[in-house]
């Protein structure tokens, strides 16, 4: 299939390797770190914060490694949904994929969702005065330019997302410079007492914590996994876009959050009235190379989050447009623009939704609205996907597969037992909000629409009348190096 010509009337192979990796990397920098380093030095109680930075590497390139054998065998626009329709058919029919484009209709926008909050957090370094409404405002304005933007063919997203790839990566590197510049070791290494201590009763707490937000500001390593039907040679370039994207943003990240504690006292990131709470780049380079500095680099942070939301959206709405045409979603998704060749309503939902969940992190807190996604996204996908490679690999071992997992099983086992650990502290993490039971009551509500949807469709919904064989006829393997 990777070499294949899209159908008539389908979407175009035009994404390459430097394009895919970029859309990646502008997905998974974007606003996260500028915003989650607060966060995770609250959760471990001191500068030992980059742990959670290295937990959340390790999962992500186990998770990662899961992504790339079933990207590379399966390219098809969709991502998860397509790995879970093959894997689980043959027991449950319908019912998983399905389950997964619903949950994933509400955890994709809720990811793009924090950059907006974040995009308008820094805004406020720029603007002190700003007021709560007229940031609701601004954000929900940036959420229909973004969807404004991807009201057009991919060939002219990709130039644009290249473009917005240069501008995050030298908003990190002037952020890393400057702190490099004024960097004090013993601000970055001197821990608290007990620190790293797993018998204190606040270290596994922290660490679950830090691992659910070390994990968040990877997300987007699968993004091009979503566009598998619109990249070029799928089995080398998906696999390559997901395990460059994360070493490259892991060096990023610990440099960041090194040179970051090594700038600015950890407490103050503590204080909600200090800006280096909410703005903590802005206040390394306020810190470190004057005011002046500090307003250039927001202003590149600001476009950085807009690209997140932007490669976010581009790759998600791509998601339900694959079920419908294979029909095991409600088929208005199905519909590409006359033109453009995009999903409209997959856009349009998703830009709703983040919309929606723009609001309750602004009027709730952010850590809550990442502990919500991160609990959202684990039984469908993470989970159900680590499964379903294991599942493939037995039930389809003449399936081509152009990359091949390293060290099979062990980094599915290390991605299972990870995300296990995030869901079973969700609730611990967030007191009073519950993740958990608003997930499962999520989940809930996406079997009773399978159960209508199948009732539109007027089929039998656990099980198909045959089973798909069809990515069995993809070309000869391509060693990946």
């Amino acid at each position: 299939m990777s070499g294949s010509p899209p159908p008539t009337g389908g979407f175009v192979r035009r994404v390459g390797l430097f394009q895919a990796t970029a859309i990646n990397m502008s997905q998974m920098c974007g606003i996260g770190p500028f915003v989650t380093i607060p966060l995770m030095v609250a959760a471990f109680g001191g500068p030992q914060a980059v742990v959670g930075f290295v937990a959340g590497a390790v999962l992500a390139l186990c998770d990662g490694l899961v992504w790339a054998e079933l990207g590379a065998a399966m390219p098809g626009s969709g991502g998860s949904y397509v790995y879970l329709r093959q894997a689980f058919q043959y027991r449950t029919g319908r019912l998983m994929p399905f389950l997964f484009v619903w949950t994933a209709m509400l955890f994709i926008p809720l990811i793009m969702s924090t950059g907006v909050v974040g995009f308008v957090q820094y805004l406020g370094y720029l603007a002190p005065g700003l007021d709560r409404t007229a940031g609701d405002l601004i954000g929900l304005g940036v959420i229909a330019l973004v969807v404004v933007l991807l009201w057009r063919g991919i060939e002219h997203i990709a130039r644009i997302t290249a473009v917005m790839w240069v501008v995050m990566i030298a908003s990190v590197l002037l952020v890393i410079a400057a702190a490099a510049t004024d960097f004090s070791p013993h601000l970055a290494f001197t821990y608290p007492a007990e620190a790293f201590d797993p018998t204190s009763g606040h270290f596994w707490p922290g660490f679950a914590a830090g691992l659910t937000i070390g994990i968040y500001d990877y997300l987007g390593y699968n993004t091009t996994a979503y566009m598998g039907a619109e990249i070029k040679d799928p089995g080398r370039t998906l696999p390559r876009s997901i395990v460059f994207s994360i070493l490259g943003i892991m060096a990023i990240y610990l440099l960041l959050q090194i040179g970051t504690l090594g700038v600015v006292d950890w407490r103050r990131m503590t204080d909600p009235q200090d800006i280096a709470s909410t703005s903590v780049a802005s206040a390394v380079l306020e810190e470190t190379w004057g005011r002046g500095a500090a307003d250039v680099v927001t202003v590149l942070i600001l476009i950085t989050a807009f690209a997140s939301v932007f490669a976010g959206l581009l790759g998600g709405s791509r998601v339900p447009c694959d079920a419908a045409r294979d029909r095991v979603f409600f088929r208005p998704y199905e519909k590409l623009h006359p033109r453009h060749r995009f999903p409209v309503l997959g856009l349009a939902t998703m830009g709703v939704i983040t919309a929606v969940g723009f609001l309750i992190g602004r009027h709730t807190d952010l850590a809550t609205l990442i502990q919500l996604l991160t609990t959202v996204m684990v039984i469908v996908q993470a989970l159900a996907q680590i499964v379903a490679l294991t599942v493939l690999r037995r039930r389809r071992p003449t399936l081509s597969r152009p990359y091949r997992m390293w060290l099979y099983p062990l980094p599915g086992v290390v991605a299972f037992a990870g995300w296990c650990v995030i869901y079973g502290y969700a609730d611990r993490n967030s007191p009073g909000r519950r993740p958990v039971e608003w997930s499962l009551a999520w989940l809930a509500l996406g079997c009773v629409a399978f159960l209508v949807w199948a009732r539109l469709e007027r089929v039998w919904p656990f099980g198909p009348k045959e089973i798909s064989e069809e990515y069995d006829a993809s070309p000869a393997p391509v060693e990946v190096g």
